[in-house]
């Protein structure tokens, strides 16, 4: 088998930023609005007031300070609530496109890679903004990158399964070069409305370079040592939103048809089989979980995060063993563990020990096992 190696990293960070101040205003206007409209049935009994969210009970949920949105405006807005995108012509770039052009250009640029020598593209994120043609064919098309290119919906563990795919078709010989890319456009599916949720996600897009390491250029480079994810049903995380909507008759506009999600469940539920998934992998390899430099884990939670790197490490973490981004990008589902791995392994030794690891609604989760090394 071909040793895969990622060369390069990159990430698109829209320019909009919303803090837990104004997100919590812009909520809380809306409530006393809402409040004031049922103020009778509230009075009667028939109906429970809405409850005012806080900055500080959003740090203490999730350790969220900030995030970085594609429009803050319309969210902003009390009569909204939701990003205001404009359509676009089907001659344009897709919004996803244009997201992943930014973060390629610069993944590639790190690598080293023209986009002519890339064989295989793969767009992995949670939500695509269209069934077909696919978001990658057209990335492939904008980047002007050869081979093939696919979609890939995997929630949260998209970019981890993605990463798999990727070192197994270089592994196996069938490409020499691949990138990986994960566009977000999480605010377009977050509820607004919802004290328990509102302030969970935010936008961004990564990319990932996957390389044959014979044909490898960049000095400094990560050995993907091993992968492993896992699969588990459940319904304490879904989104309904679907094609079928329109012919079920379903409200389009449903509480449903976004993200929903129940977190006590969620936690209690994926932080041991997220510990487990890794624990394994690394015992299967013998390695220990005090051999590890970094963890770059998925970012919905601080506590989710802590949890499992207790687990995982044997001992609590240091602030750069498992770096936190999601304080000020919020959960940005597949992108976040690539952001925390493209902002925090620049001083990283060589021969040094990491995991890449996502999770999130499926259930899924996916651990990329890497080694930093020189050429």
């Amino acid at each position: 088998m071909t040793q895969a190696v990622i060369t390069g990293t990159g990430l698109y960070t829209p320019e909009h930023a919303i803090d837990n101040d104004a997100l919590v205003a812009s909520f809380n206007a809306w409530v006393d609005k809402e409040n004031a409209r049922h103020a009778d049935a509230i009075e009667r009994g028939e109906r429970e007031p809405l409850v005012h969210s806080s900055t500080e009970f959003i740090v203490k949920a999730s350790g969220i300070h900030s995030r970085y949105v594609l429009d803050a405006k319309g969210i902003l807005d009390p009569e909204r609530m939701r990003p205001r995108l404009s359509q676009r012509r089907n001659d344009d770039y897709s919004i996803q496109c244009e997201m992943g052009l930014l973060a390629a250009r610069e993944a590639l640029d790190r690598a080293q890679v023209e986009a002519g020598d890339i064989d295989l593209v793969i767009v992995a994120c949670s939500n695509l903004e269209r069934s077909y043609p696919a978001v990658a064919v057209e990335l492939q098309a904008a980047l002007g990158a050869g081979g093939y290119a696919f979609d890939m919906n995997v929630a949260c563990s998209s970019a981890t399964f993605a990463i798999e795919t990727a070192a197994n078709a270089i592994g196996n010989g069938s490409v020499r070069r691949a990138l990986v890319v994960n566009p977000e456009i999480c605010s377009a599916h977050l509820n607004f409305r919802d004290r328990d949720s509102h302030f969970i996600f935010g936008d961004a897009c990564t990319a990932i370079v996957i390389e044959a390491d014979d044909v490898a250029i960049a000095t400094s480079r990560f050995e993907i040592l091993g992968t492993r994810l896992v699969t588990r049903y459940s319904n304490a995380i879904r989104n309904n939103a679907g094609f079928l909507n329109r012919v079920t008759d379903s409200d389009p506009l449903a509480e449903d048809k976004l993200f929903v999600q129940e977190g006590r469940r969620v936690f209690k539920e994926v932080c041991p089989m997220v510990a487990k998934l890794i624990t394994e992998q690394l015992a299967s390899l013998q390695i220990s979980g005090d051999q590890l430099a970094r963890l770059w884990l998925h970012q919905a939670n601080r506590h989710m995060n802590d949890l499992i790197a207790r687990r995982v490490l044997g001992t609590d973490p240091t602030p750069g063993q498992a770096p936190i981004i999601l304080d000020r990008y919020a959960n940005t589902s597949s992108a976040g563990s690539i952001i925390a791995l493209h902002l925090h392994h620049d001083d990283l030794a060589d021969g040094a020990l990491g995991i890449v690891c996502s999770f999130g609604a499926g259930y899924s989760a996916g651990s990329v096992l890497l080694r930093k090394a020189k050429k």
